[in-house]
């Protein structure tokens, strides 16, 4: 089924992804593009809109982003977005200026105009704002239709070629109304109609994989987490037997989960999975490496070694499939070259080593974890897998804080089975994002059968999110905190205190590391 394409060219905004996400959400298909992309690529693709996103320079900087300047003789209407408002502006004739009143956070906008961008909505509306620059001067042919504190043209508009700008994040849930503004451009200025949906998505990423593969074989590293389990899921569907997955034991798993997680694949999967066991050789690597982005560079790598490894028993496969997902890859941006800020490195993301010689498979890469988990129901994986909370890549290696050991693990081991258990026995697993254990490298004095103790802490994790870009900490009720924190206690050798993190991202991230 031949649907409409929005393109949404990325100059680094954090929520480059989640302007995509939101006009899904309005069942229209959205692609990302580097900002670099030509308008003739653009027109080969029967683009229907563009949306400039939002980013993290000034365009009055020498060397900012910059898109192919034909992107306005496509015909299709485009709206600019925060330092896409600025760049259409600038292009098109207007001027930028330094804003002596920066504006971050929610702001007040007065609609002057409502047109066909604000139809339906209020005078005034809360707004989301990230920016130090403003504009000074409107290009030719466009009007201000909105204004804020500090900003006359926060909101600016050529009817005639269907060109807009705003200063503000409409994709944000802090903006109100902000999906009823790209509903609009996409409606009543775009055209488009709502032809898109999850269904469509898997019947298209079948047949991308059939075409991308065609009769060679892939290799896919199997964790038994949501992502590489849609990812495996998908790529079946499509290939079949051409399909092997590669469990690799790294000596940071949860407990029990080799045994669980290759037992269901086998056994209600019917697919061909290997085990690779090599929690030695990972555990030696990191043998007294504390510095988390060390340990994350040295587990990435090892498990590259692996998959090598394991290839002689294997036999050759010309692809290796990954369930990287988008935040994955906008934690990471600047390894792709994107003008975006690196917050963490993410084993699983930035390509392959040269002397690798597989391509890259990565279905999931513009997908958030909600939507790999339409995804996954779509493709009729069940709920214990499909609602399954994330796992990070390099498993328990990032939950235990500083040097890694197999006594601390052992220990963290115990502590999150606990944690699982009550969270599962208080009907509350499926009902947040994420809940884990963190192993603190800390020792406390405790009292236990009236004797002194010096042992370990153990910090309790519970978060809230949409999409893993944001997160809060759940109010957990008390007494099941309680008893998470008597049965850790009682029942883990070496642990003698519990805390429970309530902090939030931003500014935290959701893993401690």
């Amino acid at each position: 089924m031949k649907h409409q394409t929005i393109a949404v060219l990325d100059f680094g905004s954090q929520y480059t992804q989640v302007i995509a996400r939101r006009i899904r959400e309005c069942s229209v298909y959205s692609k990302i593009y580097h900002y670099k992309t030509s308008a003739a690529e653009l027109r080969r693709d029967n683009v229907a809109g563009v949306i400039l996103s939002g980013g993290p320079e000034s365009v009055l900087k020498k060397g900012s982003p910059r898109p192919d300047k034909k992107i306005f003789d496509l015909g299709v209407p485009v709206l600019g977005i925060c330092y896409g408002l600025q760049l259409l502006a600038q292009l098109l004739g207007g001027k930028v200026e330094k804003s002596s009143e920066r504006e971050y956070g929610h702001g007040q906008l007065k609609i002057k105009t409502k047109g066909r961008l604000f139809r339906g909505l209020p005078n005034s509306l809360r707004v989301w704002n990230s920016h130090g620059d403003r504009l000074g001067r409107l290009p030719a042919g466009f009007k201000p239709i909105a204004s804020t504190e500090n900003s006359s043209y926060a909101g600016i508009a050529d009817e005639k070629r269907g060109f807009y700008g705003i200063q503000f994040h409409p994709e944000v849930d802090h903006t109100e109304g902000g999906l009823n503004i790209l509903e609009n451009f996409l409606r009543n200025i775009c055209g488009c109609k709502a032809d898109w949906s999850m269904a469509i998505l898997a019947e298209e990423s079948i047949n991308s994989i059939r075409e991308t593969v065609g009769e060679d074989r892939v290799l896919l590293g199997l964790s038994g987490g949501v992502d590489s389990s849609v990812a495996a899921a998908l790529i079946h569907k499509a290939i079949g037997k051409q399909l092997t997955c590669l469990f690799v034991d790294n000596g940071l798993l949860r407990q029990n989960e080799r045994e669980l997680v290759v037992d269901l694949y086998r056994r209600h999967f019917n697919m061909d999975v290997r085990v690779a066991r090599a929690g030695a050789k990972f555990l030696k690597r990191l043998k007294g490496v504390s510095d988390p982005e060390r340990k994350r560079k040295i587990i990435g790598k090892t498990f590259v070694e692996v998959f090598q490894d394991s290839l002689k028993q294997i036999g050759d496969a010309k692809f290796l499939a990954q369930g990287t997902l988008y935040p994955d890859v906008i934690e990471s941006v600047s390894i792709d070259g994107n003008p975006a800020a690196t917050i963490k490195s993410h084993h699983n993301v930035g390509g392959l080593p040269k002397k690798m010689k597989f391509k890259l498979l990565e279905p999931l890469r513009q997908l958030f974890k909600d939507e790999v988990r339409a995804l996954g129901a779509e493709l009729g994986l069940p709920k214990e897998v499909v609602w399954r909370q994330p796992f990070p890549g390099p498993g328990l290696g990032v939950r235990v804080i500083g040097d890694v050991s197999s006594r601390k693990l052992s220990v963290l081991r115990k502590a999150d089975a606990i944690l699982h258990e009550e969270m599962m026995e208080s009907d509350l697993y499926y009902k947040v994002w994420q809940s884990f254990c963190v192993f603190l490298p800390v020792r406390t004095v405790g009292v236990m059968g009236d004797e002194r103790t010096y042992e370990n802490v153990i910090a309790v994790r519970v978060v809230e999110s949409k999409d893993a870009m944001t997160a809060d900490w759940v109010r957990v009720p008390y007494e099941v905190l309680q008893r998470v924190s008597t049965r850790i206690i009682n029942e883990v050798n070496g642990v003698n205190r519990v805390v429970y993190d309530i902090s939030s991202k931003p500014p935290g991230t959701i893993e401690w590391e």
